[in-house]
């Protein structure tokens, strides 16, 4: 992992640009985006994908493995995120030439120069409730710009330039990078004490985003029910904060909410009750709808109106989402990589499939996180889901930590008949397609590459039908 030199001066003019990691979720918006100004844009990726088959057939130029040979003579600046190696040989060919390397997030920040920016960040729901932000802005006539982590239903992009003054973005607090922003309105949908090894302490992460917050010119829309939330507001002095939960005293107060296929909350803002519904499950969805919800009146539209705009709102890419069905299995995929992420998704899912069962796929992420978590993944896993395959570590920027292996989740549940540990994937997909039965769902959890497991799945099942 590399440490962002934010202090990096941005050149006057960027007309070629290379991204390092260019099929990433947050890289492949920036290079759509860029694409859309008329940039000449390469990159490179370890492995190709449909999202790098999309900028090819825009007219980007992307290598697959990275070499320094990859950089193209030129170049005036390259995109990179904290997850790469910093042997990457592309980065190493970049500080030789005295190309300028930016973070993602200076590259973001030119984007949005001169724009409203609306920033979203926090520990979970940072994709979904930008993907509502953005949708909803739409419906209610706001052609905004936007960089989200995932594709926005409705729109089939995770990025789009934009013709309006506003620009909505998921802001990374993982490495201090989303206080790079010039931001009009701050929401923070929770906050979990994470990313200690950028921080050093929880006070320093609580700081963070406090700053954040305070930084923003017009409002900051925060969570009133999340613990983490209330420490930090205790810390914001902005003059404009505006709560939004079920607590008593929240500007934007949940009064109830209905779950189903589609999640609906009664809510109260400034005097008047209204129904805010989204089509996607979840408690915590008609939660990150509300958030929303308030970050629209924040931004000075009519609650009625931001409400109905909303309830175009269906999903966002790898946010409980269907790849296929097989003998009557349904098979989805989940960014979920936290405990608290996976028990809302198994949540949901469990609220929308009436007497079938759960078999989660969990592939851990990180070595430090699955060192540090591993209890409190099976509890989750144990609690919610009726059987778990567990995977071997997605590393992604950390180096291997020895003794850490999907094993440790596995041996912390408490009755191993409900989990098995299988590192190879093709015996993993064949061991949840055997436990399926009609009426249930398999569910890949991860922000890894575990999604590419699910033809195995598919496959799997297509063969045990046979």
């Amino acid at each position: 992992m590399i440490e962002p030199d934010l202090t990096q001066p941005i050149p006057e003019r960027i007309e070629r640009v290379h991204l390092i990691g260019i099929g990433g979720s947050g890289m492949s918006g920036i290079a759509h985006m860029m694409l859309d100004a008329g940039l000449a844009v390469t990159g490179s990726d370890r492995s190709g994908s449909a999202t790098v088959d999309r900028l090819v057939e825009r007219g980007a130029h992307v290598a697959i493995g990275h070499d320094a040979a990859n950089l193209p003579v030129g170049t005036d600046a390259v995109v990179v995120t904290s997850a790469l190696w910093p042997d990457n040989p592309e980065l190493l060919a970049a500080r030789e030439r005295g190309v300028p390397v930016l973070h993602r997030s200076q590259a973001l920040h030119v984007l949005a120069r001169g724009k409203r920016v609306v920033a979203v960040a926090g520990a979970h729901g940072k994709t979904t409730s930008t993907g509502m932000v953005v949708l909803g802005l739409h419906g209610l006539g706001i052609d905004a710009g936007f960089v989200n982590g995932g594709v926005i239903a409705g729109l089939d992009a995770s990025s789009g330039h934009g013709t309006s003054d506003v620009f909505v973005l998921e802001a990374d607090e993982s490495d201090g990078s989303f206080l790079l922003y010039d931001v009009a309105v701050a929401l923070i949908t929770n906050i979990d004490t994470d990313h200690l090894d950028h921080y050093g302490s929880p006070e320093a992460f609580d700081a963070a985003f406090a700053r954040f917050a305070d930084a923003a010119s017009e409002a900051v829309v925060i969570s009133a029910d999340d613990e983490g939330a209330r420490r930090v507001r205790a810390l914001v002095s902005h003059p404009n904060v505006v709560t939004f939960g079920e607590a008593e005293d929240a500007d934007v107060r949940i009064l109830g909410i209905r779950l189903g296929p589609a999640v609906v909350a009664e809510v109260e803002v400034a005097g008047e009750r209204l129904e805010v519904g989204v089509g996607v499950p979840g408690r915590h969805n008609a939660v990150n709808a509300v958030g929303s919800l308030a970050t629209l009146v924040a931004l000075g539209h009519a609650p009625a109106e931001a409400a109905r705009a909303l309830a175009a709102f269906s999903g966002t890419g790898r946010r409980f989402e269907l790849h296929g069905e097989r003998r009557g299995v349904r098979v989805f995929d989940d960014y979920a990589h936290h405990p608290a992420e996976v028990d809302a998704a198994l949540t949901a899912a469990r609220s929308v499939i009436g007497d079938g069962r759960i078999i989660a796929i969990h592939q851990p992420h990180l070595f430090t996180r699955t060192r540090d978590m591993a209890g409190e993944f099976a509890a989750v896993y144990e609690r919610v889901a009726d059987h778990t395959v567990v995977l071997d570590v997605y590393g992604a920027r950390e180096d291997p930590i020895p003794g850490v292996t999907g094993a440790l989740v596995a041996e912390r549940f408490q009755d191993p008949a409900d989990v098995d540990f299988l590192p190879d994937w093709q015996q993993a997909a064949e061991r949840a397609a055997a436990i399926a039965r009609e009426g249930d769902i398999i569910v890949t959890l991860s922000c890894g590459d575990v999604y590419r497991i699910i033809p195995q799945v598919l496959e799997a099942l297509e063969g045990a039908e046979a």
